[in-house]
């Protein structure tokens, strides 16, 4: 039998592990997929001063394919989906749970449960932090992919699937929708909805989200139940604005982002904005977007063979995007990027040239600047900082 909790390797932590060394330092986690050399989930220190990575790890926590990171909103619990499936080492699905010591910000493991899908590739918690929704991406096409729901304990720790979902797919793409493949789940700004982004389908599929009234279950279908998207277009991730009015949802096989009015659990179209007009099919793989913490800003990553970061201010009023810059991300398959807290640096997680980029940003202007460093890191997919409560 497969024991489930690797060995954990924890390096040592000096004056700079603790977040009072600096008002400047934070704390950065990083998922990553481990086919190649990664381990797992790396703790690092930056420095906002510089905008520096410091690449001796202050903890390295072994793990498989750790592709996703999900934080409580108090910071002492991270949700970790492993990307595993068919063929890999690890052939199952599973969701790992980590304690975060509010001093060290070291991870030691609770528990870990199976997904009960291939390839988990997102996770989110509900507003209260009773639920994580887990997205099954599954590369192939039979099972094809599912939404579980999994309750979570006072303490973290994970208990099994109580609900799952399916969809049926488009097939408009015969490569790559054949079956569904929800690629990610996030809750409405209130908590009381849930949407579920289905590249297999393009269509965002809408759930009431109410576990006092089934704890068993919690999700059931809203009215209207699905926001219908542009044939083979694959809905990718699901952004809504800090005052919740607003939308934006990434496709990553058209390489386009709809902005949407929201209210109510309904979701209304009011705008569509091209991420590669006229480049070739090639250059379409969009992949994560993130707004600065002012809301003025919204920031793109196109993959495929356009490899750019993109800029966009945000029109307050309607939630409107207008492009601002196209930024190369100087290495290949930006699949996730992030603001750091100072908000003076984007870093972005190349996976296939395996490096994360240090890029300076102007909070005034949004605008990318130059390049600060490169860290070499083996196939990294998402970075979250560790900030002090």
């Amino acid at each position: 039998m497969r024991k489930l909790w690797p060995l954990l390797i924890a390096g040592s932590v000096g004056a700079m592990g603790v977040q009072a060394a600096s008002a400047e330092v934070y704390q950065l986690l990083v998922g990553s997929y481990t086919a190649g050399q990664s381990q797992g989930i790396y703790r690092l220190n930056f420095d906002a001063a510089t905008g520096q990575i410091n690449a001796k790890p202050l903890q390295v926590v072994k793990s498989e394919n750790p592709s996703w990171l999900t934080l409580s909103k108090d910071q002492r619990h991270l949700f970790v989906v492993n990307e595993n499936g068919p063929g890999q080492t690890d052939p199952v699905g599973r969701v790992s749970s980590y304690a975060i010591d509010p001093k060290t910000h070291a991870l030691s493991p609770i528990n870990q449960v199976q997904s009960l899908g291939n390839e988990p590739t997102h996770s989110s918690l509900s507003l209260e932090a009773s639920h994580l929704f887990v997205s099954n991406y599954s590369v192939a096409e039979d099972p094809g992919g599912t939404l579980a729901v999994l309750p979570v304990g006072a303490e973290g720790q994970l208990n099994s699937v109580v609900q799952m979902s399916s969809h049926p797919s488009s097939r408009v793409n015969p490569e790559r929708q054949m079956s569904a493949h929800v690629h990610s789940t996030v809750s409405s700004p209130d908590g009381k909805y849930v949407f579920s982004n289905d590249l297999g389908a393009d269509k965002v599929f809408v759930y009431r989200f109410d576990p006092k009234a089934n704890p068993e279950l919690p999700l059931t279908a809203a009215t209207p139940a699905s926001v219908q998207l542009p044939p083979g277009s694959g809905p990718r991730h699901l952004l809504f604005s800090a005052d919740g009015k607003h939308a934006w949802l990434i496709m990553e096989m058209s390489a386009q982002v709809a902005v949407f009015d929201y209210k109510d659990g309904k979701l209304e179209q009011t705008q569509m904005v091209e991420l590669a007009t006229g480049q070739p099919t090639s250059d379409k793989a969009a992949a994560a977007l993130h707004a600065s913490q002012d809301g003025k800003f919204l920031y793109v990553s196109n993959r495929g063979t356009a490899n750019q970061l993109l800029v966009f201010a945000i029109d307050p009023a309607t939630g409107h995007l207008k492009e601002l810059q196209r930024r190369a991300v100087e290495g290949d398959h930006p699949r996730e990027f992030c603001l750091d807290p100072s908000g003076k640096f984007v870093l972005i997680a190349n996976q296939k040239s395996n490096q994360i980029v240090v890029v300076e940003r102007d909070a005034k202007s949004g605008l990318l600047g130059k390049t600060v460093q490169k860290l070499p890191m083996d196939a990294p997919s998402d970075l979250k900082f560790l900030v002090r409560q």
